[in-house]
């Protein structure tokens, strides 16, 4: 999304809901979703994927993310567990 802050156009993007809208979209197109996120903000989709059946995993990309997600702990990965696989080494 384009908005003016004075002079300067900006560009802001509207992840939270394009991914609610979308999941929502492509529903019979998928089996299982993975939501990368911590942000509380998802909570409404995430409880509609549990009570149908369609959430695999909440990834999160930290120890902290929304007490809102709590509910959800059986579904939470953090991915500190997957670093030294994704991080990237220099073999220099």
């Amino acid at each position: 999304m384009e908005y003016r802050d004075g002079k300067k156009v900006k560009i802001k993007g509207n992840v939270d809901a394009d991914l609610v809208l979308h999941a929502m979209i492509q529903f019979s197109n998928y089996e299982k979703a993975v939501i990368v996120s911590g942000n509380g903000d998802f909570y409404c989709l995430i409880e509609y994927l549990v009570s149908q059946n369609k959430l695999l995993k909440i990834i999160v990309p930290n120890k902290k993310y929304s007490s809102l997600l709590r509910k959800f702990a059986p579904f939470i990965v953090n991915i500190d567990l997957f670093r030294k696989k994704l991080e990237y080494k220099n073999k220099k």
